[in-house]
């Protein structure tokens, strides 16, 4: 697949490559050259917590969740 570079640089990410990577708006990208190829990797964040933090919507205390999942309640 082709693209046309920008007077800026600017290259557009096909929306196929988009989807099928999960990269949009904030997503870390890495350049590398290989001989005449220029290489585009997706960045991942390898820090389990920050990717799960505030996930869980509860208004549950912590102790609460606790004691119930140790059937103490």
């Amino acid at each position: 697949m082709n693209a046309v570079v920008a007077e800026r640089g600017q290259v557009t990410i096909p929306k196929q490559f988009r989807d099928r990577l999960g990269i949009g708006p904030h997503t870390v990208v890495d350049f590398e050259q290989r001989g005449s190829q220029l290489v585009l990797t997706k960045v991942i964040d390898e820090d389990a917590v920050s990717r799960v933090l505030g996930c869980v919507r509860t208004k549950k205390s912590t102790d609460t969740i606790l004691r119930e999942l140790r059937g103490e309640t």
